[in-house]
């Protein structure tokens, strides 16, 4: 259970992050993109991309075999909803956790009140725990408010261009929003968190959960390729694999995170 100044800690973290003119926008930008901007561009081209088309011959050889009387634009549009679009979602917590995160310890160094935070009455793992939660809560408002955007701006765009409604594999976005969300946030926090002693800056900070980007893009090349298609199986895997990681990382944050070292560079 947080006491009063952690919930104080995680309030004025959350704040600061609104009001930052300079990360703020960022933190919109990429959950826009991902959340509407590509799925709009996928369902307006689909809708008018003729079938006889090469572009549309291609897009149907990875797809799975079609029942007859389908109506292929749709079942083409549902496919990229429940394979292509969820790997964009495991993207989102990544970005919004690391821009949280980084902005965090590496921003009280920046702006020169790591100390004032050190002499609160609070133990140092408080302290940890309250940053840890306050990137962990923005990071899933911001995914939770992106799916809801995503469901209602593809839900009027099919209604308008189709008259049809969306059909989700919800049992693969459950697992995506319950499971393998906030165990990527939860991974990506703590590695820049690891990092926080020795970084200077919130960029460099933010850089160091980079690499779980790699096997995100790798799982969106094979959506494409159709060499793989995400399913509740291997999405339970994953959330299992990077759990594991997650979990392993903080006990070496925990070990790391000393007065000694936040402030020896600060």
């Amino acid at each position: 259970m947080l006491n009063s100044i952690q919930r104080a800690i995680i309030k004025k973290d959350l704040r600061t992050i609104v009001f930052n003119k300079r990360l703020f926008p960022v933190l919109l930008i990429v959950p826009f993109v991902f959340s509407i901007a590509l799925p709009s561009i996928f369902i307006v081209s689909i809708s008018f991309l003729p079938e006889s088309s090469p572009e549309f011959q291609q897009l149907l050889q990875i797809m799975p075999s079609i029942k007859a009387g389908s109506n292929i634009q749709i079942t083409a549009i549902t496919l990229l909803l429940n394979t292509v679009i969820p790997v964009f979602f495991i993207l989102i917590p990544i970005m919004a956790s690391s821009v949280m995160a980084a902005s965090s310890f590496v921003g009280e160094k920046e702006k020169r009140t790591l100390e004032t935070l050190l002499y609160s009455p609070i133990s140092l793992k408080q302290i940890f725990q309250s940053k840890i939660f306050a990137a962990l809560s923005l990071s899933m408002m911001v995914t939770f408010a992106s799916f809801i955007a995503m469901v209602i701006t593809v839900q009027l765009e099919m209604m308008f261009l189709m008259n049809h409604n969306i059909s989700l594999d919800f049992l693969n976005w459950i697992i995506i929003l319950i499971a393998l969300a906030p165990t990527l946030s939860l991974l990506s926090i703590t590695l820049i968190v690891n990092g926080s002693a020795k970084s200077q800056t919130v960029e460099e900070s933010q850089q160091r959960s980079v690499f779980l980007i790699i096997p995100v893009f790798l799982l969106l090349v094979g959506q494409f390729s159709g060499i793989i298609l995400i399913n509740a199986w291997l999405l339970l895997i994953v959330a299992l694999i990077f759990l594991i990681l997650t979990i392993l990382l903080m006990k070496r944050a925990n070990k790391k995170f000393t007065y000694e070292a936040l402030l020896k560079q600060s």
